[in-house]
């Protein structure tokens, strides 16, 4: 009974061997299939909202995510949140000198008035 489950195994072992191998087919190992990439799930016509990171989910690959997609993710993220701090950052300027000039306006117009 031994002797039958190691010649058993020795042939499980080989016809996987000889699956990955190729079996001295021509056309070699298995064949190479492209890895599954995200399709950038970002809009591209629009800002992102943040339904679109809460519906974000990347593909799993061997040990957890692709770096490339989530890098390629967080580079967007990146530069669409520097580019709304450029935004602020303008829009708080152009309103701070908004109400400097208003003040200024109003500083103006009270000596005209008490006269």
């Amino acid at each position: 009974m031994f002797l039958f489950l190691v010649v058993a195994l020795v042939v499980v072992v080989g016809a996987v061997t000889l699956a990955v191998v190729g079996g001295g087919e021509s056309d070699g190992p298995l064949p190479e299939v492209a890895p599954e990439r995200l399709h950038d799930m970002l809009p591209e016509d629009r800002p992102v909202s943040r339904s679109d990171i809460d519906d974000l989910r990347f593909p799993l690959a061997v040990r957890g995510y692709r770096m490339a997609d989530v890098d390629d993710a967080l580079n967007r993220l990146g530069a669409e949140l520097a580019e709304r701090d450029a935004r602020i950052a303008d829009l708080e300027t152009a309103l701070t000198g908004a109400r400097a000039a208003a003040r200024a306006d109003l500083h103006k117009s009270e000596p005209e008035e008490r006269q």
